[in-house]
Protein backbone atom coordinates (compact mmCIF):
# COMPACT_ATOMS: atom_id res chain seq x y z
CA UNK A 1 0.00 0.00 0.00
CA UNK A 2 1.50 3.18 -1.25
CA UNK A 3 0.10 6.86 0.25
CA UNK A 4 1.69 9.83 -1.16
CA UNK A 5 2.30 12.82 0.24
CA UNK A 6 1.90 16.40 -1.75
CA UNK A 7 3.52 19.15 -0.79
CA UNK A 8 2.21 22.87 -0.74
CA UNK A 9 3.90 23.29 -4.14
CA UNK A 10 2.03 20.06 -5.58
CA UNK A 11 5.36 17.85 -5.57
CA UNK A 12 4.79 14.56 -5.28
CA UNK A 13 6.55 13.52 -1.95
CA UNK A 14 7.33 10.59 -0.54
CA UNK A 15 6.68 10.08 3.24
CA UNK A 16 10.20 9.00 3.83
CA UNK A 17 11.43 12.40 2.38
CA UNK A 18 12.58 15.74 3.86
CA UNK A 19 9.35 18.13 3.70
CA UNK A 20 8.72 21.57 5.36
CA UNK A 21 11.53 23.75 7.04
CA UNK A 22 13.42 26.19 5.12
CA UNK A 23 11.87 25.28 1.71
CA UNK A 24 8.18 25.58 3.02
CA UNK A 25 9.50 28.80 4.85
CA UNK A 26 10.61 30.18 1.88
CA UNK A 27 7.41 29.97 -0.63
CA UNK A 28 5.23 30.81 2.53
CA UNK A 29 3.61 27.63 3.41
CA UNK A 30 4.58 24.67 5.87
CA UNK A 31 3.51 21.00 5.56
CA UNK A 32 2.65 19.61 9.53
CA UNK A 33 4.29 16.24 10.51
CA UNK A 34 1.61 13.93 9.30
CA UNK A 35 1.21 9.72 10.46
CA UNK A 36 -0.97 7.48 7.75
CA UNK A 37 -1.50 4.03 9.17
CA UNK A 38 -3.79 0.93 8.60
CA UNK A 39 -5.80 -0.50 10.45
CA UNK A 40 -8.59 -3.69 10.45
CA UNK A 41 -11.43 -1.19 9.55
CA UNK A 42 -9.59 1.27 7.17
CA UNK A 43 -6.84 4.28 7.47
CA UNK A 44 -6.04 6.36 10.32
CA UNK A 45 -4.76 9.95 9.82
CA UNK A 46 -2.95 11.79 12.36
CA UNK A 47 -2.02 15.46 11.69
CA UNK A 48 0.09 16.80 14.49
CA UNK A 49 -1.64 20.84 14.45
CA UNK A 50 -0.97 22.42 18.19
CA UNK A 51 -1.91 25.88 18.68
CA UNK A 52 -4.87 25.51 15.72
CA UNK A 53 -8.68 26.12 16.05
CA UNK A 54 -11.09 23.44 14.95
CA UNK A 55 -12.91 26.21 13.09
CA UNK A 56 -9.24 27.44 11.50
CA UNK A 57 -9.20 23.81 9.02
CA UNK A 58 -10.44 23.11 6.06
CA UNK A 59 -10.46 19.22 5.11
CA UNK A 60 -11.59 18.80 1.31
CA UNK A 61 -11.58 15.71 -0.78
CA UNK A 62 -10.89 15.61 -4.44
CA UNK A 63 -11.28 12.25 -5.61
CA UNK A 64 -8.64 10.12 -4.12
CA UNK A 65 -6.78 13.31 -2.78
CA UNK A 66 -7.30 14.45 1.09
CA UNK A 67 -6.12 18.24 1.43
CA UNK A 68 -5.64 19.51 5.01
CA UNK A 69 -5.19 23.07 5.43
CA UNK A 70 -5.57 26.12 7.65
CA UNK A 71 -3.39 28.98 9.04
CA UNK A 72 -1.28 28.79 12.25
CA UNK A 73 -1.49 32.06 14.25
CA UNK A 74 1.32 33.43 16.08
CA UNK A 75 -0.61 35.74 18.69
CA UNK A 76 2.38 35.55 21.26
CA UNK A 77 5.63 37.08 19.51
CA UNK A 78 6.61 40.30 20.86
CA UNK A 79 6.71 42.70 18.21
CA UNK A 80 9.82 42.96 17.82
CA UNK A 81 11.96 40.23 18.63
CA UNK A 82 15.40 38.44 17.32
CA UNK A 83 15.11 35.10 17.20
CA UNK A 84 17.87 32.83 18.29
CA UNK A 85 15.99 29.42 17.51
CA UNK A 86 12.89 29.40 14.92
CA UNK A 87 11.64 25.77 14.90
CA UNK A 88 7.56 26.42 15.55
CA UNK A 89 6.06 27.12 11.51
CA UNK A 90 3.16 29.61 11.72
CA UNK A 91 0.81 30.89 8.94
CA UNK A 92 -0.64 28.91 6.10
CA UNK A 93 -0.32 25.12 5.31
CA UNK A 94 -1.28 22.57 3.39
CA UNK A 95 -0.84 18.92 3.72
CA UNK A 96 -2.23 16.85 0.44
CA UNK A 97 -2.53 13.30 0.66
CA UNK A 98 -3.14 10.97 -2.47
CA UNK A 99 -4.87 7.67 -1.00
CA UNK A 100 -4.76 4.11 -2.84
CA UNK A 101 -7.75 2.62 -4.17
CA UNK A 102 -9.80 0.72 -1.57
CA UNK A 103 -10.54 3.68 0.55
CA UNK A 104 -14.14 5.49 0.49
CA UNK A 105 -12.90 9.31 1.42
CA UNK A 106 -16.52 10.27 1.09
CA UNK A 107 -17.29 8.35 4.37
CA UNK A 108 -14.42 9.76 5.80
CA UNK A 109 -14.56 11.20 9.98
CA UNK A 110 -12.20 13.77 11.61
CA UNK A 111 -12.20 14.80 14.83
CA UNK A 112 -9.68 17.56 16.76
CA UNK A 113 -8.33 17.09 20.18
CA UNK A 114 -5.25 18.18 21.94
CA UNK A 115 -3.36 19.81 19.00
CA UNK A 116 -4.29 16.37 16.56
CA UNK A 117 -6.83 16.26 13.96
CA UNK A 118 -7.49 12.40 13.49
CA UNK A 119 -9.09 11.62 10.29
CA UNK A 120 -10.39 8.06 9.96
CA UNK A 121 -11.11 6.75 6.48
CA UNK A 122 -12.99 3.32 6.24
CA UNK A 123 -12.43 0.85 3.57
CA UNK A 124 -14.76 1.08 0.20
CA UNK A 125 -17.23 -1.70 0.75
CA UNK A 126 -17.43 -3.57 -2.28
CA UNK A 127 -20.11 -3.11 -4.96
CA UNK A 128 -22.38 -5.92 -4.80
CA UNK A 129 -23.05 -8.40 -8.12
CA UNK A 130 -26.42 -8.56 -8.68
CA UNK A 131 -27.88 -10.83 -11.12
CA UNK A 132 -29.48 -9.54 -13.82
CA UNK A 133 -31.07 -10.95 -16.95
CA UNK A 134 -30.52 -9.36 -20.46
CA UNK A 135 -33.47 -9.30 -22.63
CA UNK A 136 -32.58 -10.72 -26.26
CA UNK A 137 -34.09 -8.84 -29.27
CA UNK A 138 -35.71 -10.76 -32.07
CA UNK A 139 -33.54 -10.00 -35.20
CA UNK A 140 -30.55 -8.08 -35.90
Amino acid sequence: MAVTKISSSVHFVTRGSAVGGREASANGHWVPNTDVYATDSGLVIKVELSGMRSENLEITVEGNRLRISGSRPDGCRAPKCSFLVMEINYGPFESVLELPPGYDLGQAKAAYLNGFLRIDVPQATPPESKKTNVPIAVGI
